[in-house]
């Protein structure tokens, strides 16, 4: 498996720009701070296979659960478990596709970043994409934190189908390094993209930190619009708790349409925009303000009431 072969700890970071993260509990969630200890995973080998088991801090396995997420969809929970017998729930296999990698169960599903609104919003699930749009949440991105020295590296890596992975991003840090590092090694690690060393914490682990909040998709704000969207409930109103924000690189109305559809998983969305004077919901037309101003979109389900008032029912 080349370099995943060596790895000994890995975080992954999914499409949204989000950490796979370990929560307190027997959950596993999203999340963009990548330096804390719950994003990273002990990898275990599967001998003489593929297949690996990723363990997280709380010494619990990645585990591909046959609970629903939410009843009436496909899409099944992602836990921790601690199984008494270690089976097939907790194996996934790597799979290289371009420059990122799909984990795989046993049964033929993946691991599914998801996008969107709650409840979907930085939920974790096993599933096959079946949309277009949701393609990407199945792929990830691995960095390397910590290698296995050379004496503890698998034993049967040529029984491995050979991957060659284009974006395993090596994040190694020089205190975990089998042997002292090369001028080579430091330089990659120095110039890792999107991330700034900062303080060292209590147990001398260097902590790697956001240099800012990394728009969505790893796109500067200046090639760009902030998009600030809220999701209508069947009869117009508004949370304005349960919003998001990301940054958009089109400029159409139809390529907007599209991106949200992406992130809500919602087919068929109408884009309004609320009017502050008269409290009411009005559909985009046409064009979108120029010289990419800021926006703030409210989203209506086709299959609401308020889509049949605007004459979309």
């Amino acid at each position: 498996m080349n370099e995943l072969n060596r790895a000994e700890v890995i975080r992954l970071r999914s499409h949204h720009d989000k950490y796979l993260v370990a929560d307190e509990d027997d959950g596993v969630i999203q999340d963009r701070n990548g330096s804390c200890r719950q994003a990273r995973w002990t990898v275990e080998f599967v001998g003489g296979s593929n297949f690996i088991r990723l363990k997280s801090c709380y010494n619990r396995y990645l585990t591909a659960s046959n609970k629903p997420y939410l009843l009436g969809l496909t899409g099944h929970k992602v836990t921790q478990d601690l199984p008494a017998r270690l089976d097939s729930s907790v194996e996934w296999e790597p799979v290289v596709e371009g420059m990122q990698v799909k984990f795989k169960t046993r049964f033929g599903k993946f691991l599914r970043a998801n996008g969107g609104s709650y409840p979907y919003k930085n939920s974790v699930t096993h599933d096959l994409p079946h949309r277009t749009a949701t393609q990407d949440w199945v792929l990830w991105d691995l960095e390397i934190i910590q290698v296995l020295p050379s004496s503890s590296a698998p034993q049967k890596q040529q029984q491995h189908r050979p991957l060659r992975p284009h974006r395993f991003m090596s994040t190694t840090e020089p205190n975990s390094l089998a042997s002292d590092p090369t001028p080579n090694e430091l330089n990659r690690y120095d110039s890792q993209p999107r991330f700034s060393r900062s303080q060292e914490s209590s147990d001398n682990e260097e902590v790697i930190s956001p240099v800012s909040s990394p728009p969505v998709y790893g796109v500067e704000a200046s090639n760009g619009r902030m998009i600030n969207y809220h999701i209508a409930d069947d009869n117009g109103n508004v949370d304005e708790n349960t919003g998001d924000s990301f940054i958009f690189q089109g400029s159409t109305l139809e390529e907007l349409t599209l991106k949200l559809e992406e992130l809500t998983s919602i087919d068929g969305l109408i884009l309004c925009t609320k009017s502050v004077i008269e409290d009411k919901l009005y559909p985009l037309r046409l064009h979108l303000p120029p010289n990419n101003a800021t926006m703030n979109v409210v989203l209506v389900s086709p299959s609401s009431k308020l889509a049949e008032s605007l004459g979309h029912g």
